[in-house]
């Protein structure tokens, strides 16, 4: 574990005062002051394993070491084994650095003991370890174990930025402006994933080095080389909840309860004896409800059954009617004209692992707001790759267990009952569904894996034969493997050669998961419908909807019943308040808080979203008949702070319940 090379550096007494000459003997050390302690280094007694590392101390030489400060000071290396001296490192090389560092004065506090000094060349700053994160340098917890002051540390670099506004954490969730910065860093596998730095330290330390990744794409490689560049320490250890004792012990347990309404067991209802008719049934959708085989009239223990929640989201969707229509852009074609109108309302009886009963059991709301879940979960799923516009992946354990078919089963209800748009097809996935494969081209931007798309573009900026004859040479055993081997006699040669590579990895690679998900997209005739009306459903699956307006939100809630004049006035103001920016919440807020979604469907809401005024203080949204009732005030500045601290309290306590049902 190398730190660098040592600096020049001469002893003197006051460095001789920080470390004792000679150990002390076991009845001198005082343990319980160990945490008051200050570190020989930073000579700080903070103990913040986050910001600092652990606060080590050896107790034989009186001697306590932030490990980060330890790690980065410029002057000494690891010449032990992990349990000699402090973490490897011997206390005489401790001792001979302290000395050096007690000549060096600090660019920042300005105090003697900068152990810690810029790799640039000629650049002579040194500091101690919080002093540098005071002034944002960059510590890489890697190789030469390098440091880098404000001026010279790495940044990360955007050739554009189409970004124009926020964009959320992708750990934390809180919006931020998609800017490299210090403290805000991009994934380097998917351009529109951004983090906080104290995200993704936290992040790291958690996950450890097997299991820190991309939130977005689950790379490591690739995202950890860059977050290890810009001063991210990933510790080489096991995540924490890997090392927790019995830590998913509750996912071993059965649920063994009667819960229909009459128990005819005179034992009680967790009585349970196997082979009986006393034996207890879980419910073949949740598993998570329970009757005796005789409580509910079961011949035998191989019938399935299910509760009364999950039999009723089954079987009793009859009054699904036809939604109101939402016309297209460019387009004539209306969604709910292209989607199975005559199709039965029922939904067919779907796989334990596909369905989420759990979340409609524990957090009861809408359809709509059920139907937007699960369309991130699926977008979120790693059954798909890419950044913005996503194909399908190869999961051998998830074709094993047949979860294209399922995603694309749970897609098609999820529009024909009135669903958010999935948005996150690319183009090449939508047309291979449309025309098939055999039509479709792929182009590069399809190439979600690094060194597959470094391969293609070396290939079509070769620009003679012998460069292109030394690259598949190079490559000759991924050629020879995927079956794009060919011989090379002129430059325009590339081309096949790049198109076959792309082809292979985009298409013919995943062509069981396509198939399977292909299949499971043709239920209730979605398929069908997707390929005569392609130019319909082309924005639906490769396009996010278009931005909420206050004209969109005003035309879409209808006024119900008699209702106050100068409420539906206030309301009309606050509209465009909001998209003036002159509010806490945004228009997306505000259609969640009254409808649980997002966006407007393809299919439009069922019910119409409506609007009354009541005599309260406060907003109250209806989720299941999409009604949003507006409170009655006597100024529009007490409507607008009503509205802002409803809207926004509620959709944060909704967040949070929706993160620990997920955490759990």
């Amino acid at each position: 574990m190398a730190c660098g090379a040592a600096r020049e550096g001469k002893s003197d007494a006051a460095a001789l005062e920080l470390l004792p000459s000679a150990p002390r003997t076991m009845n001198e050390n005082k343990p319980g002051g160990s945490q008051n302690l200050a570190c020989v280094f930073c000579r700080k007694n903070d103990d913040c394993p986050i910001k600092y590392g652990e606060k080590k101390t050896n107790e034989k030489w009186d001697l306590t070491v932030h490990y980060y400060c330890l790690l980065m000071s410029s002057g000494i290396w690891q010449r032990g084994k992990e349990e000699e001296g402090v973490y490897g490192f011997l206390i005489e090389d401790i001792r001979k650095e302290v000395t050096r560092a007690s000549k060096l004065k600090c660019s920042v506090c300005k105090k003697t003991g900068a152990s810690i000094g810029c790799v640039a060349p000629r650049c002579k700053r040194s500091y101690h370890f919080p002093c540098g994160l005071q002034k944002e340098c960059i510590f890489q917890f890697t190789g030469n174990f390098a440091s880098f002051c404000w001026n010279h540390r790495p940044v990360q670099i955007i050739t554009s930025n189409n970004y124009r506004d926020s964009l959320p954490c992708t750990i934390c969730l809180e919006f931020i402006a998609p800017t490299p910065t210090y403290s805000v860093l991009r994934s380097p596998c998917c351009k529109n994933a951004w983090f906080h730095r104290d995200c993704l330290q936290v992040q790291a330390i958690n996950a450890g080095v097997f299991f820190f990744r991309c939130t977005v794409c689950n790379n490591s490689d690739i995202f950890q080389k860059e977050m290890l560049r810009m001063g991210i320490h990933i510790p080489e250890k096991d995540a924490s909840w890997e090392l927790e004792e019995n830590a998913y012990q509750d996912l071993l347990q059965h649920y063994e309860h009667c819960d229909v309404r009459r128990c005819r067991c005179k034992e009680g209802r967790d009585y349970n004896v196997p082979d009986s008719k006393w034996e207890i049934k879980r419910c073949q959708c949740c598993g998570s409800s329970g009757t005796h085989l005789a409580c509910s009239s079961l011949q035998s223990w191989e019938q399935n059954w299910e509760c009364l929640e999950c039999r009723s989201i089954l079987y009793n969707s009859g009054d699904f009617q036809k939604p109101k229509k939402h016309t297209l852009p460019n387009t004539n074609v209306g969604i709910t004209d292209c989607l199975l109108e005559e199709s039965s309302p029922k939904l067919p009886r779907q796989s334990p692992g596909a369905q989420r009963k759990d979340l409609l059991r524990e957090h009861p709301g809408s359809k709509q707001e059920f139907l937007c879940l699960l369309m991130q979960q699926l977008e979120n799923s790693p059954l798909f790759e890419g950044s913005l516009s996503k194909n399908l992946s190869l999961n051998s354990q998830a074709l094993k267990e047949n979860l294209y078919y399922e995603a694309g089963k749970m897609l098609a209800i999820s529009l024909v009952h009135g669903g958010p748009s999935p948005g996150f097809f690319s183009k090449t996935l939508f047309n291979c569904l449309v025309y098939g494969p055999e039509n479709t081209q792929p182009i590069l931007d399809d190439v979600s894996d690094f060194d597959v798309a470094q391969i293609i573009i070396r290939i079509n900026t070769a620009t003679n034969v012998a460069d292109l004859n030394s690259l598949v040479n190079e490559c000759y055993n991924y050629l020879e493997l995927i079956g794009c081997l060919r011989l090379i006699t002129s430059i325009s040669d590339k081309y096949m050669l790049a198109k076959d590579i792309l082809v292979y990895h985009v298409i013919k690679r995943v062509q069981a998961p396509f198939e399977s998900f292909k299949q499971g997209l043709k239920t209730l005739g979605v398929l069908e419908k997707i390929q005569t009306y392609p130019e319909a459903f082309c924005s639906i699956f490769c396009h996010k909807p278009e931005n909420l307006s206050a004209k969109i939100l005003s035309d879409l809630f209808t006024v119900r019943t008699l209702s106050d004049v100068q409420a539906l006035g206030f309301w009309n103001s606050y509209l465009q308040a909001v998209e003036d920016g002159k509010s806490t919440v945004t228009m997306e807020d505000i259609l969640i808080f009254a409808t649980g979604c997002n966006s407007i469907p393809p299919a439009g809401f069922k019910p119409t979203p409506s609007i009354e005024c009541l005599h309260m203080d406060f907003p109250v949204g209806n989720n299941c008949n999409n009604s949003l009732a507006l409170p009655i005030t006597s100024t529009y500045k007490e409507f607008q702070e009503n509205m802002d601290f409803a809207i926004k309290n509620t959709l944060r306590l909704e967040k949070e319940e929706n993160s620990h049902f997920i955490g759990h």
